[in-house]
């Protein structure tokens, strides 16, 4: 089966989501750019996915990308992003977002746990609040030390 079944509009992510938790699966949401796919983002996409049944990922589109880290951003289109994403095995399904943050689409889906990188404390993630009135849990994973999109970019400018 082609992973371009995971890759949904929102309201077919509601709709999974809900049909998910009707099951009694714990969904997880996670979110972000993942412009350039590096071990730090398998290890965080995997330790994701073992907080729950079914992993959910928000991903900026090219235009709230480059609103959030300039012109020269994304480096890869939302299709690759998205499709990449899609391809993990661990990843169960992607969905886009205009917004500068996922908060509406979290208002949207209300995963049962929310999470996001070491770099956040639980008072300043979006949506935390949401998902934790819902009777959801919020959690902070550690990052891989040596590895970040912003590094990779820099790698890849110093070759010009």
């Amino acid at each position: 089966m082609s992973f371009l079944h995971k890759i949904h509009l929102q309201e077919e992510a509601q709709k999974q989501v809900q049909a998910w938790k009707a099951n009694n699966e714990k969904v997880v949401f996670t979110n972000g750019c993942f412009d350039l796919i590096h071990y730090g983002h398998l290890q965080y996409l995997e330790q994701s996915r073992s907080l729950g049944d079914r992993l959910v990922v928000g991903v900026n589109s090219d235009a709230s990308v480059s609103r959030l880290k300039g012109n020269h951003r994304p480096i890869k289109d939302q299709k690759t992003r998205e499709s990449l994403l899609a391809s993990l095995q661990y990843v169960d399904l992607v969905v886009i977002f205009e917004e500068d943050t996922p908060l509406r689409l979290i208002q949207l889906l209300l995963p049962d746990v929310l999470v996001k990188g070491g770099d956040y404390t639980i008072e300043n993630i979006v949506g935390a609040q949401e998902v934790i009135e819902n009777g959801g849990e919020v959690h902070t994973l550690t990052f891989v030390p040596g590895y970040s999109t912003s590094n990779y970019e820099k790698k890849i400018q110093s070759f010009k």
